[in-house]
Protein backbone atom coordinates (compact mmCIF):
# COMPACT_ATOMS: atom_id res chain seq x y z
CA UNK A 1 0.00 0.00 0.00
CA UNK A 2 0.88 3.26 -1.02
CA UNK A 3 1.60 6.24 1.85
CA UNK A 4 -1.43 8.56 1.84
CA UNK A 5 0.86 11.20 2.81
CA UNK A 6 2.09 10.93 -1.25
CA UNK A 7 -1.83 10.56 -2.72
CA UNK A 8 -1.22 14.27 -4.61
CA UNK A 9 2.41 13.49 -6.01
CA UNK A 10 1.24 9.69 -6.83
CA UNK A 11 -1.67 11.39 -8.73
CA UNK A 12 -0.01 13.84 -10.48
CA UNK A 13 2.43 10.98 -12.08
CA UNK A 14 -0.53 9.50 -13.35
CA UNK A 15 -1.92 12.47 -14.74
CA UNK A 16 1.94 13.01 -16.36
CA UNK A 17 2.25 9.54 -17.64
CA UNK A 18 -1.71 9.85 -19.28
CA UNK A 19 -1.29 12.70 -20.38
CA UNK A 20 2.23 11.84 -21.76
CA UNK A 21 1.33 8.96 -23.52
CA UNK A 22 -1.64 10.78 -25.20
CA UNK A 23 1.19 13.00 -26.82
CA UNK A 24 3.34 10.44 -27.30
CA UNK A 25 0.76 8.18 -29.64
CA UNK A 26 -0.91 10.97 -31.09
CA UNK A 27 0.58 11.80 -34.60
CA UNK A 28 1.06 8.25 -34.73
CA UNK A 29 -2.72 7.20 -34.12
CA UNK A 30 -3.77 9.60 -36.51
CA UNK A 31 -1.25 8.01 -39.54
CA UNK A 32 -3.24 4.75 -38.18
CA UNK A 33 -6.28 6.30 -38.12
CA UNK A 34 -5.91 7.48 -42.48
CA UNK A 35 -5.09 2.93 -42.38
CA UNK A 36 -8.21 2.48 -41.06
CA UNK A 37 -5.74 0.84 -38.04
CA UNK A 38 -5.20 1.60 -34.43
CA UNK A 39 -2.79 0.97 -31.50
CA UNK A 40 -2.78 -2.82 -31.09
CA UNK A 41 -1.34 -2.73 -35.09
CA UNK A 42 1.24 -0.55 -34.36
CA UNK A 43 2.49 -2.74 -31.90
CA UNK A 44 2.24 -5.52 -33.39
CA UNK A 45 4.00 -3.79 -36.61
CA UNK A 46 6.59 -2.26 -34.89
CA UNK A 47 7.66 -5.92 -32.68
CA UNK A 48 7.51 -7.78 -35.80
CA UNK A 49 9.87 -5.05 -37.19
CA UNK A 50 12.19 -5.16 -34.12
CA UNK A 51 12.43 -9.45 -34.75
CA UNK A 52 11.59 -10.18 -38.17
CA UNK A 53 10.83 -14.07 -38.29
CA UNK A 54 9.25 -13.79 -34.94
CA UNK A 55 6.76 -16.70 -34.32
CA UNK A 56 3.36 -16.48 -33.50
CA UNK A 57 3.92 -18.46 -30.56
CA UNK A 58 6.84 -15.53 -29.48
CA UNK A 59 4.79 -12.45 -30.47
CA UNK A 60 2.22 -13.85 -27.86
CA UNK A 61 4.61 -14.32 -24.72
CA UNK A 62 6.53 -10.96 -26.12
CA UNK A 63 3.12 -8.49 -26.15
CA UNK A 64 1.86 -10.81 -23.35
CA UNK A 65 -1.58 -11.12 -24.95
CA UNK A 66 -3.76 -13.98 -25.56
CA UNK A 67 -4.02 -15.72 -28.78
CA UNK A 68 -7.65 -14.12 -28.97
CA UNK A 69 -6.46 -10.71 -28.31
CA UNK A 70 -4.00 -10.87 -31.30
CA UNK A 71 -5.82 -13.19 -33.73
CA UNK A 72 -8.00 -10.25 -35.24
CA UNK A 73 -5.22 -7.40 -35.74
CA UNK A 74 -2.51 -9.76 -37.10
CA UNK A 75 -5.35 -11.28 -39.32
CA UNK A 76 -5.87 -7.15 -40.20
CA UNK A 77 -2.45 -6.76 -41.04
CA UNK A 78 -1.81 -9.67 -43.18
CA UNK A 79 -4.53 -9.10 -45.17
CA UNK A 80 -3.52 -5.66 -46.02
CA UNK A 81 -0.22 -6.90 -46.87
CA UNK A 82 1.59 -5.08 -44.22
CA UNK A 83 2.76 -8.20 -42.35
CA UNK A 84 3.75 -11.65 -44.09
CA UNK A 85 3.96 -15.17 -42.63
CA UNK A 86 5.74 -18.55 -43.94
CA UNK A 87 6.25 -21.75 -42.41
CA UNK A 88 9.60 -22.12 -40.52
CA UNK A 89 11.51 -24.67 -42.89
CA UNK A 90 12.43 -26.45 -39.68
CA UNK A 91 9.16 -26.84 -38.17
CA UNK A 92 6.62 -26.25 -40.74
CA UNK A 93 3.87 -25.63 -38.25
CA UNK A 94 5.35 -23.18 -37.04
CA UNK A 95 4.05 -19.13 -38.63
CA UNK A 96 7.05 -16.55 -38.78
CA UNK A 97 5.88 -13.37 -39.53
CA UNK A 98 8.11 -10.65 -40.96
CA UNK A 99 6.75 -6.77 -42.24
CA UNK A 100 7.24 -6.89 -46.21
CA UNK A 101 8.12 -3.62 -47.86
CA UNK A 102 4.71 -1.54 -47.40
CA UNK A 103 4.84 -2.63 -43.84
CA UNK A 104 8.32 -2.00 -43.38
CA UNK A 105 7.63 1.71 -44.93
CA UNK A 106 4.24 1.95 -42.45
CA UNK A 107 5.88 0.78 -39.49
CA UNK A 108 9.02 3.28 -39.87
CA UNK A 109 6.50 6.36 -40.81
CA UNK A 110 4.77 5.71 -36.88
CA UNK A 111 7.74 5.01 -34.96
CA UNK A 112 9.80 7.75 -36.66
CA UNK A 113 6.99 10.38 -35.32
CA UNK A 114 7.83 8.48 -31.72
CA UNK A 115 11.27 8.49 -32.25
CA UNK A 116 10.87 12.42 -33.35
CA UNK A 117 9.23 13.29 -30.25
CA UNK A 118 11.16 11.46 -27.75
CA UNK A 119 14.35 12.53 -29.30
CA UNK A 120 13.53 16.20 -28.70
CA UNK A 121 11.97 15.68 -25.78
CA UNK A 122 15.07 14.09 -24.23
CA UNK A 123 17.15 16.80 -25.70
CA UNK A 124 15.44 19.62 -23.62
CA UNK A 125 15.57 17.41 -20.35
CA UNK A 126 19.17 16.08 -20.45
CA UNK A 127 20.75 13.12 -20.00
CA UNK A 128 20.15 12.71 -16.58
CA UNK A 129 16.03 13.14 -16.61
CA UNK A 130 16.20 10.58 -19.61
CA UNK A 131 18.36 8.45 -17.71
CA UNK A 132 16.09 8.16 -14.91
CA UNK A 133 12.78 8.12 -17.10
CA UNK A 134 14.04 4.84 -18.57
CA UNK A 135 14.64 3.46 -15.01
CA UNK A 136 11.03 4.58 -14.05
CA UNK A 137 9.54 2.77 -17.26
CA UNK A 138 11.53 -0.30 -16.36
CA UNK A 139 10.62 -0.36 -12.78
CA UNK A 140 6.72 0.06 -14.09
CA UNK A 141 7.53 -2.71 -16.71
CA UNK A 142 8.97 -4.92 -15.09
CA UNK A 143 7.15 -4.48 -11.43
CA UNK A 144 6.61 -8.14 -10.30
CA UNK A 145 4.20 -7.02 -7.61
CA UNK A 146 2.07 -5.86 -10.13
CA UNK A 147 1.94 -9.18 -12.39
CA UNK A 148 0.42 -11.68 -10.13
Amino acid sequence: MFDLKRQGELREAIESLYFGYRAFTMRADRILDRHGLGRVHHRVLYFVGRHPDISVHALLALLKVSKQALNAPLRRLLAMNLVGSEADPSDRRVKLLRLTQTGARLEAQLTGTQMDHLARVFARTGPAAEGAWKAVMAGLANDDEMAG
